[in-house]
């Protein structure tokens, strides 16, 4: 079933058991902040506290009556954020192969990695918000795992959490769910194939999830060690994911090759469409 913004807005509901809930968001920056505020505005037009922690520099988190804000300093200026936001973009829409671009996308990954572990340091560090977000008797969090300082924060705060994304890097968001990924026909990212493959195809698909050995050293790895200081465990983000109550997955499968599925994961490709009805 293609889900729509009013699905969306009822499993979020169902946090507060049918009763007004208090949420705490915590989301990342960029286009992704375009899904997720519609959804935090009728949220709160139908009696529910939300609560948005943010860094005070921003591209598109900006406050609004529909929600509280909670800021805290970043390791970063305005300029210097909306520079690498647009290299890193830019990055994937020069031409050329996938052996020639990949450097470049993995070194601007690695900068936004490198800044975002920072940003999320700077929240944990922030007593005085962290004492305040510790006294809140919030129902549940809501946040995009790529970025998963919200996952810490959720486990610290011993909240249920509610995923709300359109997919993590190396898979992660299988092996969390322990969801069926087969190369024979999940195509993998930068591969440029179709669930439909030949057998050499296949080989190819399969050799594309080689990069994931390096890939994820780098954007996760900080984050583990990290989720290991502040919750004075060792831990790793793979354990954390696991932990997520509800995957809502941002696919719409006209657009996105058909994948296995769990029970917990929804998908919800219809918070990009227009409100309106299209015919059969």
């Amino acid at each position: 079933l293609s889900a729509s913004p009013p699905l969306v807005v009822l499993l979020l509901s169902l946090l507060g058991l049918a009763a007004a809930g208090k949420l705490l968001v915590v989301h990342i920056d960029g286009s992704p902040w375009f899904s997720i505020r519609e959804v935090l505005d009728t949220l709160r037009h139908r009696g529910h506290e939300v609560v948005v922690v943010a860094p005070e520099v921003s591209l598109h988190i900006k406050p609004s009556k529909n929600f509280v804000m909670k800021l805290y300093s970043g390791p970063i200026t305005q300029e210097e954020m909306e520079k690498d936001f647009k290299e890193f973009l830019y990055s994937f829409f020069e031409e050329g192969s996938f052996l020639e671009r990949f450097p470049k996308v993995y070194e601007h990954m690695k900068r936004l990695g490198n800044l975002s572990v920072s940003a999320c340091e700077h929240l944990l560090q922030n007593r005085e918000l962290m004492s305040y977000l510790e006294e809140s008797k919030f129902d549940g969090l809501l946040t995009d795992p790529v970025v998963p300082c919200g996952v810490i924060l959720a486990e610290h705060l011993s909240l249920p959490s509610v995923y709300f994304l359109r997919g993590i890097p190396c898979g992660l968001d299988f092996e969390a769910t322990q969801c069926p990924n087969p190369p024979s026909y999940v195509p993998r990212a930068f591969s440029e194939l179709t669930d439909r493959m030949t057998f050499l195809q296949r080989v190819k698909n399969l050799l594309f999830d080689t990069q994931n050995l390096f890939l994820c050293d780098f954007v996760f790895d900080p984050f583990s060690k990290l989720a290991s200081e502040f919750l004075q465990r060792q831990v790793t983000v793979l354990d954390l994911l696991r932990k997520g109550s509800v995957w809502l997955l941002r696919l719409e499968f006209v657009l996105d090759y058909p994948r296995p599925l769990m029970p917990n994961i929804i998908p919800i490709g219809g918070v990009h469409c227009a409100h309106k009805e299209l015919p059969q």
